[in-house]
């Protein structure tokens, strides 16, 4: 019953047992699995995985916010065109978002190309993934500034109960909750109920952000279980019952993945 709605286990990371770590995701329960783009060299590789799997894994289309560099129109114009040739491949935009974390220097940038691709998924009915970090009154900015809210789901949510609030000031948007729920110092145990169990999908973001006890180690799809145990635990429901309503809202989001 497990969705993991964003991984990327077609990066180098994997390699050469990509195949392996989607046969053990599969074997852990994992029924689908979303593959979000990063930039122009990660196409080929996310798309030949795909093709291994093509009834298990899913694939989005985008670039990246911490990729938007001196040359992004025309990385942008090329992501375009792959999302374009091949509209039946791609069942969301993503990942795409503001990342002012480690460095500003294309802060109008990556505001410009994030709502150039939002654009993108209202015009083609299609769900965003947002990456946010550091960046969240310029992703609302830009999401407030459409007349159209696109689905969307705001990944690898780590934020407070003043952000959820904030959001969803904005859009009845989905939260990406992931190995950060496990960890000593996650404050998420007090956000997650203000979010409900109705707006919560689950994903690895792996390689990344692995669970306990996996913490320190390559993250994979196959370690969600881990992540869904702890949003039972928050919740006082039994992990099955995570597993089936979280699943169903990646269904709800995702609706091409059915």
């Amino acid at each position: 019953m497990l969705t993991d709605t964003h991984t990327h286990l077609y990066l180098d990371d994997f390699a050469p047992e990509n195949i392996e770590t989607v046969k053990r995701a599969l074997d852990a329960g994992v029924s689908r699995m979303i593959f979000p783009n990063v930039d122009l060299t990660t196409i080929v590789p996310m798309k030949e995985l795909h093709a291994a799997f093509p009834s298990q894994t899913f694939m989005a289309m985008g670039l990246h916010p911490t990729e938007i560099r001196e040359t992004w129109q025309e990385d942008l114009t090329k992501i375009r065109k792959e999302l374009d040739s091949c509209p039946d491949d791609y069942i969301a935009v993503g990942e795409i978002g503001i990342d002012l974390y480690w460095d500003k220097t294309y802060r109008e940038e990556q505001i410009e190309a994030f709502s150039r691709q939002v654009d993108w998924a209202i015009e083609k009915d299609l769900p965003v993934i947002i990456h946010c970090r550091e960046g969240l009154p310029e992703v609302l900015d830009v999401l407030s500034s459409k007349e159209v809210k696109p689905k969307a789901v705001f990944h690898s949510f780590g934020g407070s109960v003043d952000d959820v609030r904030a959001i969803r000031g904005v859009g009845d948007f989905y939260f990406g909750i992931n190995g950060i729920v496990t960890f000593k110092n996650s404050r998420l145990h007090e956000v997650l109920p203000e979010i409900g169990i109705d707006r919560i999908v689950l994903e690895t973001d792996a390689p990344y952000l692995a669970p306990v006890p996996h913490r320190g180690k390559r993250n994979e799809s196959a370690y969600i279980a881990n992540t869904a145990a702890r949003v039972a635990d928050i919740f006082g429901m039994p992990t099955e019952k995570v597993e089936e309503i979280t699943t169903a809202n990646a269904l709800a989001l995702f609706d091409r993945i059915k």
